[in-house]
């Protein structure tokens, strides 16, 4: 499998671009509007066709490339059911799967940064990829106080449906601010200064109420954008967002 990794600098948000070298589909998890055209002279570059342009949560700090990819190439997006958007072709929710050539992201529902966190588990022979979003950081996590942040609801997302996986998982998470690129379950389990070692769940929400963090800078352009997947087009003719038209991965299956 083919996997590139690429970085936003304003955001410090990473975008995955996946492919099956064989049949030549890729994927795009959390794509970033001011960086389409490098993504799609990656995928030309490459000689690749995207079928999916997958976003792993509703994004407060930049504005989502799905929609726009979806315009210029054709291809499906996908976001969770529980995000609050009805602009994405497919609603994911836990155990779907999205198919490219040999491959497929398998969803897993990682709530608590918001309602709508998903993680992107791939496997290739031995090896598994985990695409975390915001749910899992390496050596933290995404902020817990906006937009449905819950810090129990992570504390468990993380420990039961990430920190479950074998240890040599490969973790990729949706943002690093400190140059880092890739981490695995066994050390954040055993590192992670927020949710591994025997932190408990109580004294993960003690940490988390007191991060007094800064209000997102991009908030209140990146929400409203995102629930339209990043595009006017995301609306019905009425203007209204297509939420009751958007199928389940089910039922494209």
């Amino acid at each position: 499998m083919l996997i590139r990794q690429l970085f936003d600098a304003a955001s410090s948000t990473y975008t995955y671009l996946l492919a099956d070298e064989i049949s030549r589909e890729a994927v795009l998890i959390d794509p970033v509007l001011e960086q389409v055209d490098r993504d799609l002279s990656q995928l030309d570059d490459l000689g690749l066709h995207l079928v999916w342009a997958a976003d792993t949560h509703v994004h407060a700090d930049h504005i989502t490339g799905t929609g726009t990819l979806r315009e210029k190439t054709g291809t499906k997006t996908a976001l969770s059911e529980r995000g609050g958007a009805g602009c994405p072709d497919v609603l994911v929710k836990q155990g779907d799967r999205l198919a490219f050539g040999r491959y497929a992201l398998e969803v897993r529902e990682t709530p608590g940064h918001t309602n709508g966190c998903v993680t992107y588990i791939v496997r290739d022979g031995a090896l598994t990829y985990a695409f975390t979003g915001d749910a899992l950081l390496i050596r933290g996590s995404g902020r817990t106080d906006f937009q449905q942040g819950d810090a129990r609801t992570l504390y468990g997302s993380v420990h039961g449906q990430l920190f479950s996986l074998p240890d040599d998982t490969l973790v990729y998470p949706g943002h690093d601010y400190k140059g880092r690129s890739v981490s695995t379950i066994a050390e954040e389990k055993r590192l992670n200064p927020r949710l591994g070692g025997t932190r408990s769940i109580d004294e993960f929400v003690d940490i988390m109420s007191t991060l007094d963090l800064a209000y997102p800078k991009q908030i209140d352009r990146a929400l409203p954008a995102n629930l339209l997947c990043g595009v006017p087009a995301g609306l019905r003719a009425d203007g209204e967002p297509t939420r009751a038209q958007a199928p389940t991965a089910a039922t494209l299956r």
